[in-house]
């Protein structure tokens, strides 16, 4: 679990008193990674007091995170700092948290991030490291996983060494998020409490984040009475819970299905969960129903046709990917899920995208 958390409107504002004591030597910088949507809004990163050899590096988050996009980040950074950096700060997205994530553990783990995709593999701590989500929805501020595209798979590191040392839940940072971008992100969320709440991982401890997710999902997507302000607040914890709820279970069949999508295509996470989501009445018919109400409710048409061109090859390798994320299949249906989830079913589905 995430063991120092701050939330509240305008908690940014404490994160130079909170990074001062962290700091190892004047030596040893704070290298903050920032979505670079903000390289030039003065409106945050003015807040971030840079001392000594502190940088800011900004970050493209238009694409998946890929391991070879941490692997020069972490060169990057090692090369040009005299000491080993106090601490990795992420500011953006889960793409920017996932980075963060994975390079504070590439800094103490000798090798390429390729090698650890996957579940404990890790062996030593990551350096300190802060998240910092400018967007609700994915979780990737809680989890226990950085979710990052190979050259072979798309695949967290997933370890008890990953989750954050400190996050700042700031819901004033989400404001001015673009419509579609809040829909898919908190889909994400959605789908969580969903995949979770109906998987054989079920705990009471999951159960519990997880219901209370699913509730503010529906709230925030579905009511009419909510201020801008109160959707900020209650989409930055349903994403908190959310992210619980998975880290403490598993997710599911839109999740393995997705990443097929994003490894091949590129298609962004959440929207990519929608893509998938939309389809899967037989594994989850309420919360598809749900979810087509709120799609409809907020005016949203998802993309068709998107893989209609593509070639058997194509089809193999995105089945493979799926395939080979074996707890979320054993989550979604059980110990014996290869007697029914086949090849040919996941076709079927993805011909229907």
């Amino acid at each position: 679990m995430v063991p120092r958390v701050v939330f509240g409107r305008g908690s940014f504002n404490q994160i130079n008193d909170i990074l001062a004591p962290k700091r190892t030597s004047i030596y040893a910088p704070f290298i903050f990674l920032l979505d670079n949507v903000f390289k030039n809004n003065p409106w945050l990163t003015s807040r971030i007091k840079l001392s000594y050899d502190d940088r800011i590096i900004f970050v493209s988050s238009k694409e998946e995170p890929k391991t070879s996009q941490v692997d020069e980040l972490v060169e990057d950074i090692i090369l040009k700092s005299k000491e080993r950096p106090s601490g990795i700060i992420g500011i953006g997205g889960g793409s920017l948290l996932d980075m963060a994530k994975a390079v504070a553990l590439l800094i103490t783990n000798e090798g390429d991030a390729q090698q650890y995709q996957g579940w404990d593999l890790i062996k030593n701590p990551g350096i300190y490291h802060v998240g910092i989500p400018t967007i609700s929805g994915t979780g990737a501020e809680v989890s226990r996983t950085t979710i990052l595209t190979g050259p072979k798979l798309k695949l967290g590191i997933n370890s008890d060494y990953t989750p954050f040392d400190q996050v700042i839940l700031d819901p004033e940072l989400t404001a001015g998020v673009p419509k579609q971008q809040w829909f898919y992100t908190g889909m994400d969320c959605y789908v969580h409490c969903v995949e979770s709440l109906n998987g054989t991982y079920l705990n009471e401890f999951s159960k519990t984040y997880g219901e209370k997710s699913f509730d503010l999902c529906k709230e925030i997507f579905l009511d009419d009475n909510l201020s801008e302000e109160e959707a900020q607040n209650k989409l930055m914890m349903a994403s908190w819970h959310g992210g619980m709820s998975i880290a403490y279970s598993q997710v599911g069949v839109a999740h393995a299905m997705s990443y097929g999508l994003s490894f091949l295509l590129g298609v962004k996470h959440g929207i990519g969960n929608c893509l998938v989501f939309d389809h899967l009445e037989e594994f989850y018919p309420e919360g598809v129903k749900i979810f087509k109400q709120m799609k409809e409710k907020h005016g949203i048409e998802l993309p068709t046709g998107i893989c209609k061109d593509l070639s058997d090859d194509d089809f193999d390798t995105m089945i493979r990917v799926a395939l080979s994320l074996e707890p979320l299949w054993e989550n979604a249906v059980g110990k014996n899920w290869k007697q029914t989830i086949t090849p040919e079913k996941l076709r079927g589905i993805y011909k229907k995208i």
